[in-house]
């Protein structure tokens, strides 16, 4: 149960809250990201981030995911996490058909080397493909297993402003990771919104933080816009404050 102050009783519904939150941003997607790390930073327990969630996390990512045009997430966290089709429950298609918007976000998938096997559970679905997001420099037979599986573009540069400028018409764009590709959107201040799940628990171990890459100079600057509590988990949604 989420709640909007720790000595509230009474549950709020995700799927309003998220779906009601302000965004927009002049020349591009407003780019929201949405990570879980527990009190110690780690951002994977056993290869993947399932074990560190709860219940309500369950729940906020749901909703998170009825939010945007497109998710997107480098190839690294699609093999990691066994990532599948998005999928939607008929509410949240529902919510999202009555603002316009299709019922189904697009998975778009960054990957430089093509490295995620054809497969995969993620091309399971030929009414959702994916979008692959990948380097001129590929090799083309990597693509030649994919079939029809995919939609590809190809970048020279997998710049976080290149890859924004490839996603079309999309007023906002999910980023689900992983830590590097993160990174990179927060080295080019290109993330406008963070949504970060605080587990309760301790891991030490060598788990990659939310980001990674080199020192962002100067920091990338958010403020706090909101902080659920849940009955284990606290959820902080950050706005840029640039």
């Amino acid at each position: 149960m989420l709640r909007l102050t720790e000595a509230a009783q009474e549950a709020i519904d995700p799927l309003d809250l998220y779906l009601g939150d302000e965004r927009g941003v002049a020349d591009r997607p407003w780019v929201m990201l949405n990570m879980i790390a527990s009190l110690d930073g780690a951002t994977a327990v056993g290869g993947g981030a399932t074990a560190l969630g709860d219940e309500d996390d369950r729940a906020a990512f749901q909703a998170i995911r009825a939010v945007p045009d497109v998710i997107l997430v480098g190839a690294g966290t699609v093999t990691a996490e066994d990532y599948g089709p998005v999928s939607l429950d008929q509410e949240r298609r529902e919510r999202r058909a009555a603002l316009g918007k299709v019922e189904v976000p697009t998975l778009a998938i960054v990957t430089g080397r093509m490295s995620i096997e054809p497969g995969a559970k993620v091309f399971s679905d030929p009414e959702h493909k994916p979008l692959i997001i990948t380097s001129t420099n590929v090799s083309p037979g990597k693509l030649v297993t994919l079939g029809d599986a995919a939609d590809v573009v190809f970048l020279e540069d997998l710049t976080p402003e290149a890859i924004l400028g490839q996603l079309g018409a999309a007023e906002v764009v999910l980023l689900e990771g992983g830590p590097t590709l993160n990174g990179q959107f927060a080295r080019d201040g290109l993330i406008d919104e963070i949504n970060l799940t605080i587990a309760p628990t301790v891991h030490a171990g060598d788990s990659k933080r939310v980001t990674v890459g080199p020192e962002v100079v100067p920091p990338l600057s958010m403020r706090q816009d909101r902080v659920l509590f849940g009955d284990r988990s606290l959820f902080v949604r950050y706005l840029s404050s640039t």
